[in-house]
């Protein structure tokens, strides 16, 4: 069997492995085991699947939820001359049959779909034709939180397990409660005993935590005014209102803040520029509402300001981890009234 160390020299660059990765990348190698990966954000989950990918005799299908995140990993991918390719609607169909071929013959060795192509009678036929030696669910929290209303299809992984002839399975989120992982479990349609849980924790060193307490609008300029003079590298101010991020925009704007904005009423074009600014470093700074969330995966983000408190627990630390995934220092701060 070639060496996960070697490829994960030869593809990314590293010498040696962080947190549990060797382990799990071993569960699925060694083991031949199923594994559920809670790992914080920027912990470098995705390699965790890359490398048994590049060494399993088979295709690997990762079923991700947003187009946006499969097309930057894939491109990401692609840099590092790994056979990877995605199908969703975006693709034109002589395209899609093109990608889908090229994965049945063993050309690409990772395909990303999202969970709605498996309603495609003539995916699901042509995948029958080809051994499926892993399927990766990304962002697995989706199988309980969001399956029942938000994405339905979620909640039929185990019916496309079954498509795929109920392959070798590894399930990876940044978090999920104990009922969640239970959930989870389920709907793979896995026992607990099959199945191995690698859980790294919530923490990251590199982030520091801060609350501020605000007691009016000039208390929150001040501040969000003090970050952005001490900080000088990429930020998110995230807001839970579409009307105050633009009141604040305004304001900020006025001052001499060169930023970008983003929420859930802009077009999706004018969105998608806004993102891949900020990715590409085009922009340093983003106001945006929660909408502005999974996909964002650029390293160097040094501050995450929340200048409203978000919808819950999980959405802050979903929020924060987009912070220091380099593993630098970086700031979160809460503004609290």
């Amino acid at each position: 069997m070639i060496n996960p160390s070697d490829i994960l020299k030869k593809y990314f660059g590293h010498t040696e492995f962080r947190g549990e990765q060797e382990n799990i990348i071993n569960r699925l190698l060694l083991d031949n085991g199923h594994a559920l990966v809670l790992m914080p954000t920027g912990g470098g989950k995705s390699l965790c699947y890359q490398i048994p990918a590049l060494i399993f005799e088979g295709g690997t299908i990762v079923i991700s939820p947003l187009i946006a995140l499969m097309q930057d990993q894939v491109d990401a991918l692609k840099k590092k001359n790994i056979p990877a390719e995605f199908i969703n609607s975006t693709v034109k169909p002589a395209q899609r049959k093109e990608r889908l071929q090229k994965f049945i013959d063993g050309k690409v060795k990772l395909l990303y779909v999202t969970p709605e192509r498996f309603r495609k009678t003539e995916f699901v036929e042509e995948i029958k034709k080809t051994k499926i030696s892993l399927l990766a669910v990304d962002e697995a929290h989706c199988i309980s939180e969001w399956g029942h209303d938000f994405r339905p299809d979620y909640s039929r992984i185990i019916e496309f397990r079954v498509l795929m002839g109920n392959p070798l399975t590894i399930a990876l989120t940044a978090t999920a409660t104990r009922a969640v992982q239970k959930d989870i479990i389920n709907k793979l349609g896995l026992s607990k005993d099959e199945i191995k849980l690698f859980h790294q924790g919530i923490q990251r060193p590199n982030l520091r935590l801060e609350t501020a307490d605000i007691f009016d609008e000039k208390d929150s300029f001040d501040e969000i005014y003090q970050v952005l003079d001490k900080y000088k590298g990429p930020g998110i101010i995230y807001f839970s209102l579409i009307k105050t991020l633009e009141y604040f925009s305004e304001k900020i704007g006025d001052k001499g803040y060169k930023h970008g904005i983003y929420h859930g009423k802009l077009e999706a074009k004018k969105r998608k520029q806004t993102q891949r600014d900020f990715l590409s470093g085009k922009e340093n700074l983003i106001l945006a509402t929660n909408a502005f969330g999974m996909g964002i995966d650029k390293p160097d983000i040094r501050f995450v300001l929340h200048a409203e408190v978000p919808g819950s627990i999980e959405s802050y630390y979903q929020e924060i981890g987009r912070a220091g995934r380099d593993g630098k220092d970086s700031l979160c701060k809460l503004l609290y009234n």
